[in-house]
C-alpha cells in the first residue's frame, strides 16, 4: 500500500515524532510511506528511515495563496495515486478537501489537538476514519462536532522501547551532565515541553522556589525549545529565576536529543500544562523510563496519572499544590519505578500504535 501523511512542518513535537516513527515502521513492513509537509528539520530522519518526502507549504493560513497551493497538492496527490491519505493538521485537511474532490481518495484523519468549537475545526472529523489519541477527545469530538463513535479509534501514541529503556545508555553523556551541573547528592526535577505559556513553566518554577526555600538538595531542569512566536513568555521566565535567591538551580536546557539519558538521573516529572493535553509524549516518554509524574488533571493525562502508583495530579497553576507534592514524591513516598515501566509499556508502545494504525489502513485495501 502506498500511504501519503500530511502534516504541517516537521519540526520539533511530539505529533511530528510520532509521524517519523509510524512512516519508519511503515517502510519496514514494506508499505510505500510518503510525507508531505513544509520541511523541518526531521526531514533528513525520515528520508533516512525509507520514506519519501514531498515538501508543500500545507502550513499557512494565508487565504490569498491558498488556491494555488490546494492546486499543487491536487497534482502532487494525482502524481503520487495513493492508496489512502491521513491528514494530521486542520490546514492540511482543508485542503486535501478541496484537492481530493475530483481525486477521491480515502482519507483518515488523526485528531491531535483540543481544537476549538468551530467550523475550521470540523474538517477533522469529515474523514473516512477518524483517529484520536486519548479517550479525552473521543468526548470531545462525539459532543462538540457530533462525530460519528462506528468511525472513531484510539490510539494512543506509541512510544519506542527499544530506545527508551534502561539499555545503551551514553554513560559519557550522562556523567559530563552529572559534572556540568554539580549533581552529586542532588534531587533532579525535569520539565519537559517546549516554552510556551500553557505549558505553564513558570507555576514549575513558583514551586519549586518554594520548596527550594526548605531544601538545598534539589534541582531544576526545563528541556524543549522556545516557540518563536513566545520569545516574550521566555524572557518572563528569566527574570522570575534571576530574580531568585537560587537562580544556580533552575536550568533552560533548550532542544535535547538525550531525553532518555536525562531521564535516567531524573526523580520527578512535571507537566503544568492548563490546557488539555492531548496526549503528552514526553510524560509518558518518562514513565517508560520509571520517573513519576506530576501533571495537571486535564486531558489525556487521566489516561497514564495512576495517583499513588505513576504520580500524582496537582490542580492548574496551584504552585503551592505541586511544591507540597514535590516534598512528598522526593522524600515521603516511595514509587515503584519498575511498575511505573511496565505501566506504559502495557499501554503505550510503538507496536500497539503502529499495529492499530495498519489495521486502518487495511481497511482500504
Amino acid at each position: 500500500m502506498k500511504i501519503v501523511q500530511l502534516i504541517p512542518e516537521l519540526n520539533e513535537g511530539g505529533v511530528e515524532r510520532g509521524v517519523i516513527e509510524l512512516s519508519r515502521e511503515l517502510v519496514k513492513q514494506g508499505f510505500e510511506s510518503i510525507v508531505i509537509s513544509n520541511g523541518g528539520k526531521l526531514v533528513e530522519q525520515l528520508e533516512k528511515d525509507g520514506s519519501h518526502h514531498i515538501q508543500l507549504d500545507v502550513c499557512s493560513k494565508n487565504i490569498v495563496s491558498a488556491p494555488w497551493r490546494i492546486v499543487k497538492l491536487y497534482f502532487a496527490l494525482k502524481n503520487i495515486k495513493p492508496d489512502l491519505v491521513h491528514v494530521r493538521s486542520r490546514v492540511p485537511a482543508w485542503m486535501v478537501f478541496f484537492a481530493n474532490k475530483c481525486l477521491h481518495f480515502p482519507v483518515v484523519s488523526t485528531v491531535h489537538g483540543f481544537n476549538s468549537v468551530n467550523k475550521y475545526s470540523a474538517i477533522m472529523i469529515k474523514a473516512d476514519q477518524i483517529i484520536c489519541a486519548s479517550s479525552f477527545l473521543v468526548e470531545h469530538i462525539v459532543k462538540h462536532f457530533h462525530a460519528d463513535p462506528t468511525k472513531i479509534h484510539i490510539i494512543p501514541r506509541g512510544i519506542d522501547f527499544n530506545y527508551f529503556n534502561t539499555e545503551a545508555l551514553d554513560t559519557q553523556f550522562i556523567e559530563a551532565f552529572k559534572q556540568e551541573h554539580h549533581l552529586a547528592h542532588k534531587r533532579v526535577i525535569f520539565h519537559v515541553a517546549r516554552i510556551t505559556h500553557w505549558k505553564d513553566q513558570a507555576t514549575t518554577i513558583r514551586a519549586f522556589l518554594e520548596l527550594r526555600s526548605q531544601r538545598n538538595d534539589i534541582k531544576l531542569f526545563f528541556a524543549g525549545g522556545i516557540d518563536p512566536k513566545r520569545v516574550s513568555y521566555y524572557e518572563e521566565l528569566q527574570t522570575l529565576v534571576t530574580n531568585s535567591e537560587y537562580a544556580e538551580d533552575i536550568v533552560f536546557l533548550g532542544s535535547q536529543s538525550k531525553m532518555k539519558e536525562l531521564y535516567t538521573l531524573a526523580d520527578l516529572t512535571i507537566s503544568a500544562s492548563t490546557k488539555p493535553e492531548t496526549f503528552g509524549r514526553a510524560n509518558v516518554e518518562s514513565l517508560a523510563m520509571g520517573v513519576p509524574l506530576l501533571a495537571t488533571p486535564i486531558g489525556a493525562t487521566k489516561d497514564y496519572v495512576i495517583e499513588g502508583q505513576t504520580g500524582f495530579f496537582f490542580e492548574p497553576k496551584n504552585h503551592h499544590e505541586l511544591a507540597k507534592l514535590m516534598q512528598k514524591s522526593l522524600s515521603d513516598y516511595s514509587f515503584n519505578r519498575e511498575l511505573i515501566k511496565v505501566f506504559a509499556k502495557t499501554h503505550f508502545s510503538l507496536d500497539q500504535m503502529v499495529d492499530k494504525n495498519v489495521a486502518i489502513y487495511r481497511m482500504f485495501e
